[in-house]
């Protein structure tokens, strides 16, 4: 089915859409403050296991009420095949206590309570007074969130000890003298001005509190968790399915899809082999890398000089891109290039409120000590976070309200269709001929390589699958896992520890960037094929593009039918 880009009276599953929208940001005032709902910015999401009980309630009676709603065209149709499926796939991963086990170094209301803050105004001195209510929030929430965590482990659902052990180590961090909280302290400014005595006061008070939280939440976790927690990463194949579904929205071939990732890392470490030795001739991978780090116009020093960086090259791409191979809206066309208050080494992107009066931002989190970087590995990034990758994808959806409900164009979030196109949106460019230049094209390599290991780890060692023979093949173990990771993918030791903590602990998500760019080429194919000489790139992706961030499935019958 294809969709239509006309502007369509609201129907009543769109009703059922919107409502379900409204309830949901009632019960997650974080997810609020992320989708740039207003009126919750004080307060923090219930953490207990009433919180969590509460969204699956509501996700059982938008069900049923979809029931009711007869669909009229292909947006309606799609709307309700979207909501069966990510609504489904909620319930099932809370009935089998899923969610409420969720620990984790990256995505886990550990982090999330903390990880909110830095989308949230600071102008005025009223925006530093709404921070610290909300910051005076967090004692709360974490401790329901230790309670849930706690209740959940009588129930034999623990994430494993290498999880519990790294958080506990992340609570250190962020209540450590240079951690997160003192520097919330000093840098908290009304634009120019210092704040007001009141509201100082009152964000100090609310500051200790979230310390002496996160302090008692580490110790919590050692004392409830840390000795009844597995020793074994793997989550098994039964829960790594599930996982898969829900960061995929398709139900992929399990076996199949590692055998493919083995051919893919192959396949990307030969195309590095060849462009090294156009860098330096007659040399290896790690010497064409040595090379592009010595050499000062690939460069950056200073996180000031990074962030300027960034924000031309995302610029740059816009300018290149609207109005030749993408419709770009005219709000779409500003991001915001941020480095983030937090170190802990990621990049993300945030989008936009549904006004757009905050706009879709870059972020850089930038690791303790590093002031130095490498554009020619981090050009592939801002296309991978800006345009054509997230904030094109995202941006342009929140923008398509004549077309989209309010969760269609904000809620819905599919991993594999989020981070395979943007992903896809890195390929893209190089095939547009904006990675000509043999190093920067080496940096886009060097991503997908990355993107390729994540498959074969991740896969392999939840699901119990036969080792690599590069890494001795058998079972794997975390040395082995390391192993392999660290010759394909050139960041430094930190970042890969990182990394490789985020596959053990978040099984199904990473490989969803590599999949899901294999399930959207095969789709670009597919239409290619069938329309033969009136295939238009262009056209091809703002259909795609218009049908929002729903389960690849869902996506595939949209825009190739089925």
């Amino acid at each position: 089915m294809s969709e239509p880009t006309t502007v369509r009276t609201p129907t009543a599953v769109d009703a059922v859409a919107d409502a379900h929208f409204d309830a949901a940001v009632a019960l997650s005032p974080m997810e609020a403050t992320y989708l740039g709902v207003p009126g919750h910015e004080h307060e923090l999401d219930d953490l207990s296991p009433e919180g969590y009980a509460a969204h699956a309630d509501l996700a059982r009676a938008t069900l049923a009420r979809l029931d009711a709603a007869e669909p009229v065209d292909d947006v309606d149709r799609v709307t309700v095949a979207a909501m069966r499926e990510r609504l489904g796939l909620a319930l099932e991963t809370h009935d089998a206590g899923l969610d409420r086990m969720q620990l984790d170094v990256i995505a886990s209301p550990l982090q999330g309570v903390r990880d909110v803050l830095d989308l949230m105004a600071t102008d005025t001195q009223d925006d530093w007074a709404t921070m610290a209510a909300r910051v005076g929030q967090i004692p709360r929430a974490l401790e329901q969130y230790t309670g849930t965590l706690r209740e959940t482990a009588d129930r034999g659902l623990v994430t494993p000890r290498r999880q519990v052990e790294a958080c506990i180590r992340q609570c250190e961090d962020l209540v450590a003298p240079d951690g997160y909280f003192a520097g919330l302290l000093s840098g908290a400014r009304a634009g120019d001005a210092p704040l007001d005595d009141a509201v100082a006061a009152d964000l100090r008070r609310a500051v200790e509190g979230a310390a002496a939280a996160y302090r008692r939440a580490g110790e919590d976790l050692a004392t409830h968790l840390l000795d009844r927690a597995p020793e074994s990463d793997a989550a098994g194949r039964d829960r790594y399915a599930l996982a898969s579904r829900s960061f995929l929205g398709a139900a992929v071939d399990l076996e199949e899809t590692y055998a493919w990732g083995q051919e893919e890392l192959a396949r990307i470490t030969a195309d590095m082999e060849r462009t090294a030795a156009r860098i330096v001739p007659g040399g290896s991978v790690d010497d064409a890398v040595a090379h592009l780090d010595r050499d000062e116009a690939y460069r950056l020093h200073g996180t000031d000089a990074l962030q300027r960086w960034m924000q031309v090259r995302a610029d740059e791409a816009i300018e290149a891109l609207a109005g030749t191979h993408f419709d770009i809206p005219e709000p779409v066309r500003t991001i915001e290039c941020r480095i983030a208050p937090t170190q802990t080494g990621g990049i993300y992107y945030t989008g936009p409120s549904d006004d757009f009066a905050r706009p879709g931002r870059m972020w850089w989190s930038v690791p303790k000590g590093v002031t130095e970087f490498g554009t020619w590995k981090e050009l592939t990034t801002v296309y991978h976070e800006g345009v054509p990758g997230h904030h094109l994808q995202v941006a342009q959806t929140v923008y398509r309200r004549e077309l989209l409900n309010k969760w269609r164009r904000m809620m819905c979030w599919v991993s594999g269709h989020g981070e395979g196109w943007a992903l896809y949106a890195e390929r893209l460019m190089a095939e547009l001929g904006y990675l000509e230049d043999p190093g920067m094209y080496l940096g886009m390599l060097d991503a997908q390589s990355l993107r390729a290991v994540r498959v074969v780890i991740d896969i392999g060692v939840h699901c119990g699958f036969e080792a690599p023979a590069e890494v001795g093949g058998g079972a794997w173990t975390y040395e082995k896992a390391w192993t392999l990771l660290s010759r394909h993918a050139r960041n430094d030791e930190a970042s890969l520890r990182f990394e490789l903590d985020r596959y053990l602990g978040w099984p199904g998500q990473a490989p969803s960037y590599k999949i899901g760019e294999r399930l959207w080429l095969q789709m670009r194919d597919e239409v290619a094929a069938r329309e033969g000489d009136a295939f238009s790139l262009k056209d091809f992706h703002r259909r795609a593009l218009d049908v929002g961030s729903v389960g690849l499935d869902v996506l595939r019958t949209a825009v190739v039918g089925g």
